[in-house]
């Protein structure tokens, strides 16, 4: 393609956007100007319908469509083998495996962790340069935290120097290097590290707002009769923080089941190290197998709604409270 061809393709981009643009303009400005009798129905039906229409071209279908996917062969019949694949073969029930104890770890440590830095950090001097300290990692992309971690996991054969940070501590205390990466089962573990480490920040920040919001009138009544510092942060602390408590945990979790980048940037999900996310790209990209790799997004949307739903409950019973 010469760059004419180029520019004449990206010219009717733009003026397509643009023709998108004048008929919404268009469209908002007749809808302003309805009769008044009946007009705010109308006006919200109109002022939705592009949503509406986005969700149902970039959500509702494509998960219609994987649900549909999941069910059939590469011919196209309608089968189970599939499921059946996922939940007999070594290498995916690995995956599964691996998927759990990503769950069960991240948001458990993380939000333990976080909570520890939230109850420390609170009320210290350099509060704030501490906090955007332990925030930082948040901002990197997964990908970014990935190849900043394989670095410290490096190996290099030989009589070569190390590179990787945790090598050279080895090396440093008389030890061997170590393919850290490609050792099964510890390489999963410190792939979760890094999860961890970027979690943790998260964690911290909302638990810390959560904490201060704690009225100070319960903890200096607890703490008039006579309890100690363990005792106020578990009966007046934790109680009081229990809906961000709720909220980081789930939010985490989420982020931990459809995990992607981390295990793709560092393993590639090589080494027994693979996840739902990864195994569901490999599958479908990869090995061309679309009814698999369906599958496995349809067990990760099984994975996450209950998540979900207990999220919207615990946070509509507070809504109720207050």
């Amino acid at each position: 393609m010469t760059t004419a061809d180029l520019l004449g393709k990206l010219l009717q981009v733009v003026m397509g956007l643009a023709v998108f643009a004048a008929v919404v303009g268009l469209l908002i400005f007749f809808i302003d100007k309805a009769p008044k009798k009946g007009r705010d129905y109308w006006q919200l039906g109109l002022f939705l319908l592009p949503a509406m229409l986005f969700i149902a071209i970039g959500l509702v279908y494509p998960a219609i469509r994987t649900s549909l996917l999941a069910f059939q062969d590469s011919s196209g019949d309608w089968t189970l083998d599939n499921f059946v694949w996922t939940f007999t073969q070594p290498a995916a029930i690995r995956t599964l495996i691996n998927t759990i104890i990503w769950v069960l770890l991240v948001p458990t440590i993380s939000t333990a962790v976080g909570l520890a830095y939230a109850v420390f950090i609170d009320k210290s001097r350099g509060e704030r340069y501490y906090k955007v300290i332990l925030f930082m990692p948040i901002a990197i992309s997964f990908v970014g935290a990935g190849v900043i971690w394989r670095f410290v996991y490096e190996y290099r054969g030989g009589d070569r120097e190390q590179i990787g940070l945790l090598n050279a501590l080895v090396v440093a205390a008389g030890g061997e290097p170590v393919q850290w990466l490609q050792t099964d089962p510890i390489n999963t573990f410190l792939l979760i590290v890094v999860m961890i480490w970027i979690q943790t920040g998260f964690a911290m920040v909302l638990l810390s707002a959560a904490i201060k919001g704690v009225p100070t009138e319960q903890i200096e009544a607890a703490q008039l009769d006579g309890t100690n510092g363990w005792q106020r942060f578990l009966n007046v602390t934790v109680p009081g923080i229990r809906g961000a408590l709720v909220v980081v945990l789930t939010t985490i979790s989420i982020a931990t089941l459809k995990v992607f980048d981390i295990v793709r940037t560092m393993t590639a999900g090589n080494f027994n190290t693979s996840v739902i996310a990864n195994e569901m790209y490999t599958q479908a990209f990869r090995a061309s197998e679309v009814g698999r790799g369906s599958a496995l997004a349809l067990i990760l949307f099984v994975l996450v709604l209950p998540i979900v739903v207990y999220n919207v409950n615990v946070l509509r019973k507070q809504r109720e409270i207050r």
